[in-house]
């Protein structure tokens, strides 16, 4: 019996996701119950097709089949960026200046708000629960990975350029710097209190921050440290990203200073490796490799993966009968497979 599976995320799934929520606490996936609601309902209607489809979330979760635990989760936002709710961040800018009558040089970061109307899709929410992280079955990899083949199978309904923000910095009780230096002062909001804000209504940002660039080193020193870094819990996906075709982009998250990350979309390899194959049912050989295969379903949860051993041909996956079974699928149906 396959005992993990990753699959779309349902209403039924509120008080799981609940719990992973905890451990993130982000605009994308915010510890709090009735946002979680309404980000699973969402979730839902998008797989269902009944959003907009610059306006879907897709949230996936990987989940012990036995017990029903969730283990980790992640997020598709379909546009991040829209006439109605637009993407906000701040340009990271260098800028050198000279006098020749003191012979002084000085290099200045400068930081300037930024909107974007008409923005790229966002991989988000991500989050493994603490004691699964270091597991062998590499959750985090797999929760992860499973938005590039379905990103590939969908491509019309996705933007041609992709955007990953991570985590920076942060004191252990939460303490953003950068918001303590920045953001408070323009808008007198706590920082928990501006992310959950943001998480529904960006207005305040566009409202109350300063529209010219303001000179990093104005700031206190903690929170020049931090613009622009990746925290020590995000470091194994800022690799993972680099690896598949991502770079940083300049530009940080206004509230954290978190990192943007982007690619465009065809340059991304787990997308570009993704292929389209119909399942045959047999035996693969002992020396099968591990495959990340998913299945496009019509009904709840509408999407299924798994991390299985199987064969592939030009047109075909050899998969083990409980494997199929597993994925709801049938021979000759087509799959998703990504080689791990």
């Amino acid at each position: 019996m396959m005992r993990h599976e990753i699959r779309g995320a349902l209403l039924s799934d509120e008080d799981a996701l609940l719990a992973l929520a905890a451990h993130l606490n982000s605009v994308n996936l915010p510890n709090d119950r009735a946002h979680v609601r309404r980000l699973l309902e969402h979730s839902e209607r998008s797989f269902r097709g009944e959003i907009p489809e610059r306006r879907r979330k897709f949230v996936f979760l990987i989940c012990d089949r036995t017990s029903g635990e969730a283990i980790g989760t992640s997020t598709i936002v379909a546009q991040l960026g829209r006439r109605d709710a637009p993407y906000v961040y701040l340009d990271v800018i260098d800028e050198e200046k000279y006098s020749s009558a003191l012979d002084r040089h000085f290099h200045h970061t400068g930081l300037r708000i930024g909107f974007s109307y008409d923005g790229p899709t966002e991989l988000g929410g991500l989050v493994v629960a603490p004691k699964h992280r270091s597991a062998p079955e590499r959750f985090g990899q797999l929760i992860s990975y499973v938005r590039f083949p379905f990103i590939a199978a969908r491509a019309e309904i996705f933007r041609d350029q992709l955007l990953a923000e991570l985590l920076p910095p942060l004191e252990p009780d939460g303490t953003s710097h950068l918001w303590e230096a920045f953001g408070r002062r323009f808008t007198g909001l706590s920082y928990a209190d501006a992310d959950l804000l943001s998480s529904e209504n960006k207005s305040f940002v566009r409202d109350l921050f300063p529209g010219g660039m303001v000179y990093a080193s104005l700031l206190s020193a903690e929170a020049q440290a931090v613009i622009g870094k990746v925290g020590s819990q995000t470091r194994g996906v800022e690799k993972m990203l680099r690896r598949i075709g991502f770079r940083y982009a300049k530009r940080i998250d206004p509230f954290d200073g978190g990192p943007h990350f982007i690619a465009a979309r065809e340059e991304v390899s787990l997308i570009r490796d993704t292929r389209r194959l119909a399942l045959r049912v047999g035996t693969p050989a002992a020396s099968a490799g591990r495959l990340l295969v998913g299945h496009e379903l019509s009904q709840a949860p509408f999407y299924r993966a798994l991390a299985v051993p199987g064969d592939t041909t030009a047109t075909e996956v050899v998969l083990a009968a409980d494997c199929a079974q597993a994925l709801s699928a049938e021979p000759g149906e087509t799959l998703l497979v990504l080689k791990l």
